[in-house]
């Protein structure tokens, strides 16, 4: 099965409950870059509750839920990324929290969903 990254990065929204979520899918070959790219999205965005991100970079894969829920951003992104055979490629997710708890499930499935949206806007190259 042939393997694939994003050409260039991409955003995905989903507003619930007046929490935001922003996914920023994006090409990462080194650690070094996403990290950068991390720092960016932080410094940009002081005031959200919480930071979530997952990649695949060659064979290394890390993911963090940002004191989520345990199991219910980080990871399920990182499953989205071998599930749709990227590599080479990064998912951050920011939160706002709108007021309301949204439950581990619904918390899970909105994660996905913005950036699933995300990455069907994404251009993708076989590598």
């Amino acid at each position: 099965m042939s393997a694939y990254r994003v050409k260039e990065e991409v955003v995905g929204f989903v507003e619930i409950l007046k929490s935001k979520f922003t996914a920023f899918v994006f090409p990462a070959t080194d650690i070094n870059e996403f990290q950068l790219r991390l720092d960016q999205i932080r410094k940009a965005n002081p005031k959200a509750k919480h930071i979530v991100y997952a990649y695949k970079i060659g064979v290394s894969s890390k993911s963090t839920d940002d004191r989520e829920p345990k199991g219910t951003a980080g990871r399920p992104l990182l499953e989205l990324l071998n599930k749709k055979n990227l590599s080479d490629t990064a998912i951050i997710v920011v939160r706002y929290f709108g007021g309301s708890e949204l439950g581990a499930s619904r918390l899970l499935r909105t994660y996905v969903a913005s950036a699933v949206i995300a990455i069907n806007k994404a251009q993708l190259i076989e590598i």
